[in-house]
Formats: structure tokens, sequence, C-alpha cells
């Protein structure tokens, strides 16, 4: 039996079914799958931040969304990266719990970044008259401060509950780590942990429901208004998109990690695992750049802007 105070190491072993060929063609994709993040991402982050007309409560809600993913991916792809050109797959106690804090805090934000941005969309379609003195400069900070200290606690509360499990195995059958797989070697009982982290599970679930019934309020308000459905189409679509995207993705992998069967091959149980980590962050600012006029203009107009400097010079 080994403590979780003697433990040093976890071995990951996602990876121990695949060749050498597989390992490179992986990491290739990997490696191009990342640098889309990292520049879609960063490319609207930075749209946002230079263009005035873009300091909005929308698109400050939009510009943290990006920022999140960056945060959140940044805890997987380097690790897996290096761990597809090693033969051992190893991670700290220290840097597995760390991953698993900010992968956990990066998907509980994204849902309350997502919470924010239906919010915004309600009061700007339901309540136009008020929505500035609703949505004020000092209220948007408080609401993104909120949805990043939230989850942090959560995480932290989940994380500090897993520190103290005796374990009895170093083992995760995965490509990375998370918190249910650190829970399956813990020597005693985790009913305490599966109860707060069914609360915390319900508790952004409940977001979910807090922007659907959001949207049942503005889909009644554009069939009044037709200024109010041009809003609808060009800023909550892309929202809702999202929205899907990253629940469909999460729910899937949180679903098959604690019921999934075990017959399903490795590689299609490592699909499953990093979807999450995959289609919101390079699909979220793709589908809001591609919807959002304003924001695809002002894009655009700085890259040529800055092409036409180039060519001055």
């Amino acid at each position: 039996m080994s403590s979780a105070t003697n433990l040093s190491v976890f071995t990951l072993s996602g990876l121990n079914d695949t060749t050498t060929k597989q390992r490179v063609t992986l990491f290739s994709f990997t490696l191009l799958c990342y640098i889309l993040i990292v520049l879609v991402n960063g490319a609207l982050i930075v749209t946002i931040i230079l263009e005035e007309k873009l300091h909005e409560p929308m698109y400050i809600f939009l510009c943290n969304l990006c920022i999140n993913s960056v945060y959140g991916t940044t805890a997987f792809y380097p690790k897996f990266l290096f761990d597809l050109l090693s033969n051992t797959h190893v991670i700290s106690y220290a840097g597995c719990l760390l991953q698993v804090f900010v992968i956990y805090s990066y998907a509980a934000t994204e849902f309350s970044i997502l919470a924010l941005m239906a919010y915004d969309r309600y009061v700007a379609i339901c309540r136009p008259l008020e929505y500035y003195a609703v949505m004020t400069k000092h209220r948007v900070v408080v609401l993104v401060c909120l949805s990043i200290l939230v989850p942090f606690l959560c995480q932290t509360i989940v994380m500090i509950m897993t520190s103290q499990l005796e374990l009895c195995g170093s083992r995760i059958e995965k490509l990375y780590c998370e918190n249910w797989s650190i829970l399956k070697l813990s020597c005693n009982s985790i009913t305490t942990n599966n109860i707060v982290g069914f609360i915390v599970i319900f508790f952004y679930l409940g977001h979910d429901l807090f922007i659907f019934c959001s949207y049942m309020y503005l889909i009644k308000s554009i069939l009044k208004s037709g200024e109010g459905r041009k809003k609808f189409m060009q800023t909550c679509v892309p929202h809702l998109l999202c929205l899907l995207n990253v629940s469909a993705a999460l729910l899937f992998d949180l679903m098959y990690a604690r019921y999934g069967s075990s017959s399903v091959s490795q590689s299609v149980k490592n699909f499953m695992a990093i979807q999450f980590l995959m289609f919101p962050p390079i699909f979220n600012p793709i589908i809001y750049g591609l919807k959002l006029t304003h924001l695809r203009k002002i894009f655009l107009s700085l890259f040529t802007d800055k092409n036409r400097v180039k060519g001055l010079g």
C-alpha cells in the first residue's frame, strides 16, 4: 500500500498501445491543433483588446472565453506532445493534481462565461433601453471575476479533498490526469468525494438550465420584434452553437469516464477523453469570428492595415 504522501509519480497508460509511426502522426496532428488553438484564440484576444469599439460586455466575455481556452489547453497539449516523443509516460504527483485543477477549472469557467454571455444577450434583446444601465463597466468586471473565482474555489475544494486520499496504485489509464481516475486508485471510501463532485457537476448543469431559460425569453421576445430577430441571429446563434459544442463534449467525456464500457478500444477512449480540449477551443472563436459581422470586419481591417504598412515599408 502506498499513501498519497509517499506517491511521487503517476503512470499514464493511454499511449501504451500506440506504435512509433502512430505517435509521429499523432504528434504532427496534435501540434497543428495546438498551434491553431493558440492562433485563432490569440487573434480574437488581440483584436478585442486593440479595438476600442469592441470594449463592450459581449466582446469582453468573448475575450475571456478565448483566454480561458488557451489557459485550459496549455495544461494538456505541451505535456501530451512531450509524451508522444518519450518512451516513458509519467507525471509527478503535484504535476498531476495541478493538471486536474487547470483542466477542470477551465471546463467550469467555460460554462460560467457562456452563462454570462446568455445573460448579456437576454438584457440586450429583451431590455434594450436598460442595457447600458444594467451592464455597467463595474458590473461586467464583477461578473468576469466571479466567473473565474467561483470555478477556482470549487476546484480548490475538490483538489484538497483528492490530495487527502490514501492511494493504492499509480496507474492512470488516460492521456492526462483527471480526478475520477485518481479517485479510483483510493484505498478507502470515496463517497464524500463523489458527493462533492456531483454537487459541483449539478451546479454547472444549473448554468446550462439558466442559459436555456434565458433563450426561452429571447425566443418569445424576437417573435414580437424584427430587430430582435436580427440581433438573435447575429449574436445568439453562435453562442448556442458554442454552448452545444462545449456541453456535448464535456458531458460525453464525463459520462464515459464513469460509466463507459471497458470493451472499447484505447484509441476510442483517448479520442473521447480529449475532444473537449480540442473542438470547443478551436471552433468557438471560429464560430464567433465568422458569425459576428462587426468583429469580422474589424479583424480583417486590422489585418489589411498591417499588410499595407508592410507594403509601404
